[in-house]
């Protein structure tokens, strides 16, 4: 079966690349994606960060779990690498042993194979897997994961060039709307389609982040989507040698996209991120969120999800990703049933019902 065959290629870079737990001091903005993992599944966002080191050991009676990720160059491993570092450190019951994979998707299937007991994905990636609905179209809904809590926002982002100064205006233009088949494609097509614009309205480029900045300067294309954090590298980059405009999505278009895509949130991208954007944009994100195995108890996945929280200073001196922190943020947007565990938490929290 092919969901098979991609999760035990995802383990057998897990494998090579799997340590104890990790951590590394970084507070560096993401970086452009690389192109084999946005073409793999889409759209995490990736900075370039160095190897994490080891944690402290276990304790004996430690429960220990397999965490899945990203790229050893992606903000998933770093973050999570983060995460086990702190959490090790902290709580006697649990012991998160951090695995490199080819991040969301892959994730999903090394979860229902059994092959990883938590794992970062992205919310709408998880959504379309308990769906069986577009990446998971033909593999069918898995339903062996839950949520366990949304940690930071990958922010739709629309770059264009001229006088494109609205989603409307990219009727008919040359856009860039992400690799064949990832994250940033769909999220590109369900935005379009919120203002009545379909992909045969436009001339369809298939580019990552990177070649889509280079082609908007090159005078290529005349707008790009890139899902990732905000500020993202390429972009930074394109807006030091070349003026740009960051579209927003108004609140009416915002609301039927949320309406059709409860994974949406309305996210604000403040004045002054990308040189000559001064005023604040609002737009969508999507969120990097962690997801854990139903195999899972209640007590493990409650500590596991506590920990986090409890810990948010500790985690944000280790990666700047960590200020996003937040319970009321964790559970917005998440269209999945969330673990007992993570429920039990986010009600003593008061952000669940």
């Amino acid at each position: 079966m092919k969901k098979r065959f991609t999760a035990i290629a995802a383990l057998a870079v897990a494998a090579a690349m799997s340590l104890t737990a990790c951590t590394q001091s970084q507070n560096a903005a993401p970086e452009t994606q690389a192109a084999a993992e946005t073409a793999a599944q889409g759209s995490e966002d990736k900075a370039e960060e160095s190897a994490p080191a080891p944690a402290p050991a276990p304790s004996a009676d430690a429960v220990s779990l397999k965490m899945a990720t990203g790229g050893t160059t992606g903000t998933y491993y770093a973050y999570g690498g983060v995460i086990a570092n702190i959490l090790n450190g902290k709580l006697g019951s649990l012991q998160l042993n951090v695995q490199s994979t080819g991040a969301s998707k892959a994730n999903i299937f090394l979860i229902d194979d059994g092959e990883a007991d938590v794992a970062i994905v992205q919310n709408d990636v998880m959504d379309y897997a308990s769906k069986g609905t577009d990446l998971f179209e033909e593999d069918g809904a898995i339903e062996s994961f839950s949520a366990g809590a949304a940690l930071y926002a990958e922010v739709c982002q629309i770059i264009s060039s001229g006088d494109i100064k609205s989603v409307e205006d990219l009727k008919g233009k040359r856009v860039s709307v992400g690799d064949a088949g990832s994250g940033v494609e769909f999220n590109a097509r369900q935005i379009l389609n919120a203002y009545g614009i379909s992909f045969d309205d436009i001339e369809v480029n298939n580019l990552g982040f990177g070649d889509s900045a280079d082609a908007l300067k090159d005078g290529k294309i005349d707008a790009f989507f890139c899902t990732a954090g905000a500020p993202t590298t390429a972009i930074t980059e394109l807006a030091t040698t070349n003026s740009i405009n960051l579209l927003g999505i108004d609140d009416e278009h915002a609301a039927a996209l949320q309406n059709d895509y409860a994974f949406y949130t309305q996210y604000t991208i403040p004045g002054g991120t990308y040189k000559g954007v001064d005023d604040d944009v609002v737009t969508v994100a999507v969120k990097a969120t962690l997801i854990v195995s139903d195999k899972l108890s209640e007590d493990v996945v409650y500590d596991l999800v506590k920990g986090l929280f409890d810990n948010k200073d500790a985690i944000t001196a280790g990666h700047a990703k960590g200020a996003e922190l937040d319970p009321a943020y964790a559970v917005d947007g998440i269209s999945v049933k969330f673990h007992p565990g993570a429920e039990k938490y986010f009600k003593e929290a008061g952000v669940l019902q």
